[in-house]
């Protein structure tokens, strides 16, 4: 008896940190983002964010969920995907709330082509047809921009990766771009940091957040066995994370000289 009731014990002691982790998983992606979420709406500023950040989550949890349905992996990495799209959706409708409600001269900018009863006399002239030019790509006035610009390419990929579904090699491809994109996210704050030689005005405990919880996601991708790209993209994330705090650390320790430039440095992750 006392084998089985300490057997059983064991068991259920596995299965609640099986949970546990399970649980990190899904929610520990986003958890950053919801002070940074009740800054910017505490303050109505949001300068110090970059929607650029929910672009780049956007486009990779998209291909990630697009590759489930080529290779089935474990259900939680699907929900972290679901999870993290969801709250980078309502990041950006604050921000865009919070920016256009700041500025002083509106400039309505659309994904789509404008219709008369858009715009008054104070909007730029109406364009054919989609706001590709990059001088204002994803800087629309409308969160409902977004959201059309985000349908399109799930749209346009879908249809792709259901043409392709069964080659091998274009899932594994579409994989690999998945957790590749998340992967190269702190690139250009660590590009940035090397131009300004400086680390001044990003959030060291924010990249100490990041260093932590990516190290927990490549271990759990090691350990559960998930596809092999999760992992190479998971490690190549740590190690981004791991140059910018040796950034902090150099540039602290060791101050070069500072280079003129005309805007603050603002983070690629949150700030």
């Amino acid at each position: 008896m006392e084998a089985g009731g300490l057997e059983w014990l064991l068991v259920s002691m596995h299965q609640l940190v099986s949970w546990g982790a399970a649980g990190a998983m899904v929610f520990g992606g986003v958890v950053p983002y919801i002070p940074q979420y009740r800054d910017i709406r505490r303050t109505q500023n949001a300068e110090g964010f970059s929607t650029y950040v929910c672009l780049v989550l956007l486009v990779a949890n998209i291909l990630r969920i697009l590759f489930w349905f080529g290779r089935h992996f474990e259900s939680t990495l699907l929900w972290q995907s679901i999870i993290m799209i969801i709250t980078m959706l309502l990041m950006l409708k604050l921000c865009t709330e919070v920016r256009v409600s700041n500025e002083l001269n509106i400039k309505r900018r659309s994904f789509a082509a404008a219709d008369s009863k858009d715009e008054e006399i104070k909007a730029p002239p109406k364009r054919s047809y989609l706001d590709f030019d990059l001088n204002y790509f994803w800087h629309w006035s409308k969160f409902t921009d977004y959201v059309q610009c985000v349908l399109t390419f799930t749209c346009v990929t879908g249809y792709i990766t259901y043409l392709w579904l069964d080659s091998s090699l274009f899932v594994e491809t579409l994989g690999f771009l998945a957790v590749f994109t998340e992967a190269m996210l702190g690139v250009p704050q660590l590009y940035r940091n090397y131009q300004n030689r400086s680390t001044e005005g990003m959030s060291v405990k924010m990249v100490l957040m990041w260093t932590s919880g990516d190290t927990f996601k490549t271990l759990y991708f090691i350990l559960n066995q998930a596809p092999l790209q999760f992992s190479i993209c998971g490690l190549l994330q740590v190690f981004v994370d791991i140059a910018i705090l040796l950034q902090v650390y150099l540039y602290s320790y060791y101050p070069q000289k500072p280079v003129s430039h005309t805007a603050h440095p603002t983070s690629t992750k949150a700030l």
